[in-house]
């Protein structure tokens, strides 16, 4: 009995403390408004964690039990391969969900681990609870499985990604998917460091890569500012 009076104290302060605004924002809860929020989350059981940067949130390997939505901060997932060196999968600031497309299936774990490159806070919802929300509300329903799909979509191209051999190769799909098809020119959106680590790769590399697809004529680099010369001879670099 005291357990239980112990957890209603709590989950009535997580729910009276909780700014639905900040969840508004979250892909899952798009186009409810913060007051249907509230109705929602007050008959679905939640709890709130705070982390601080560089602490180990998840574990690679570990069940996915609940859902997991960052409401304030930034965590990154990075994998380790079997010669000890890091890749960096993508930064997940908040309102971003952490591994929503593993919680059901046979394999619901974490595929990489989630570090934590600020302070910030978790909202987690454990996944029985989650699933009556699921069908108790057709737009969050919804929303999930946009969610789900865009990771899948996402994860389906980081493993495409990732296979390319080369550097130059890697150097050449990043800008060209930033570039899209009528772009010419492009800013990139990381540091030589952040790419480094996104192509799981050390810095230098990546400077040495840049620089020959400038000296070989495929780009122009100032900075951060990505000039495009021969589009055509980038897209055979990204095949091979």
């Amino acid at each position: 009995m005291e357990r239980l009076c112990l957890w209603i104290t709590i989950y009535y302060f997580y729910e009276k403390t909780m700014d639905y605004s900040l969840l508004s924002k979250t892909p899952l809860f798009r186009g409810l408004t913060t007051g249907e929020i509230d109705t929602i989350l007050s008959v679905v059981p939640y709890r709130t964690k705070k982390f601080q940067a560089g602490s180990l949130i998840s574990q690679s390997g570990e069940p996915v039990n609940s859902l997991i939505v960052v409401i304030s901060g930034v965590v990154k997932g990075e994998m380790v391969d079997y010669a000890g060196r890091v890749i960096k999968i993508e930064d997940i600031p908040a309102p971003g969900a952490l591994a929503s497309a593993f919680m059901f299936g046979n394999r619901n774990r974490f595929p990489v681990n989630v570090i934590a490159v600020s302070d910030g806070e978790l909202l987690l919802i454990e996944k029985p609870d989650f699933l009556k929300l699921l069908m108790r509300n057709d737009i969050i329903l919804v929303n999930f499985l946009d969610m789900i799909s865009n990771r899948s979509q996402f994860l389906s191209e980081k493993i495409k990604f990732l296979n390319f051999k080369t550097i130059k190769g890697k150097l050449a799909h990043y800008i060209l998917q930033k570039a899209g098809k009528e772009k010419a020119s492009i800013l990139l959106d990381m540091t030589q460091n952040e790419l480094a680590d996104f192509f799981g790769v050390a810095r230098p590399s990546v400077a040495r890569a840049l620089g020959e697809l400038e000296e070989e004529g495929y780009l122009e680099a100032k900075g951060k500012n990505i000039k495009i010369i021969d589009k055509e001879g980038l897209a055979d670099l990204a095949i091979d």
